[in-house]
């Protein structure tokens, strides 16, 4: 198939400009859609398979790592913080399967489209707390443990924010979605039909 510009060069000397005009945009679509194909191709021969389903494989481990997320729910840490905290170790280990869900929660408990998409750059933004910032910073911290080794000074700021009880939740939180980070990586979770629960209504009348 002819490029565009190749197509122009052969054809303007002999066609009128109407007939030109008319020409260039047949050109310039299908150069388009030969690119979508090309691109949906290249999706198909990319797409990640998933290797196996470790939920079956090993329910009494899933279960256990399943207790500790029970235990986090009603932790002292507060439901939007370990979004974020959720959020931002799957950024950093690269989690799609994780990313997609957490997004999908934090977005279903409140969470502004602003917050998610400037979350990787939460340094440079105005819109996170300082209890927030000392989490994230923690976060990556411990993410990156190898690199960090857990600096005194990325410590000493989150203990600022946070009793040594949330400390240790806060930890346990980064512990988990670490390890589910690396389970679903390396299992090639499926990514995208997670969908999050519904919860009640804060509003709700409970029958009595």
């Amino acid at each position: 198939m002819l490029d565009l510009e190749t197509f122009i060069s052969m054809q303007h000397l002999t066609l009128p400009l109407v007939d030109l005009i008319e020409a260039m945009t047949a050109a310039a679509r299908c150069e388009h859609l030969a690119r979508n194909r090309a691109t949906q191709t290249s999706f198909k021969e990319f797409t990640m398979q998933t290797r196996q389903n470790y939920m079956k494989i090993s329910p009494a481990a899933m279960q256990a790592l399943l207790g500790l997320e029970t235990y986090l729910a009603k932790s002292s840490i507060e439901h939007p913080l370990l979004h974020l905290v959720k959020m931002r170790a799957s950024q950093v280990n690269g989690c799609a399967y994780c990313l997609d869900m957490h997004s999908k929660d934090a977005r279903a408990e409140g969470e502004t489209e602003q917050r998610l998409y400037t979350l990787d750059a939460w340094r440079e933004t105005p819109f996170f707390s300082p209890r927030e910032r000392a989490a994230l910073a923690w976060t990556e911290a411990l993410t990156l443990v190898a690199q960090t080794h857990a600096p005194d000074d990325v410590y000493a700021q989150a203990r600022a924010e946070f009793s040594e009880q949330e400390l240790a939740d806060l930890t346990l939180a980064i512990v988990a979605i670490n390890g589910w980070n690396r389970i679903s990586i390396g299992f090639r979770t499926e990514v995208g039909a997670y969908q999050p629960r519904k919860r009640p209504s804060p509003t709700a009348v409970v029958a009595g």
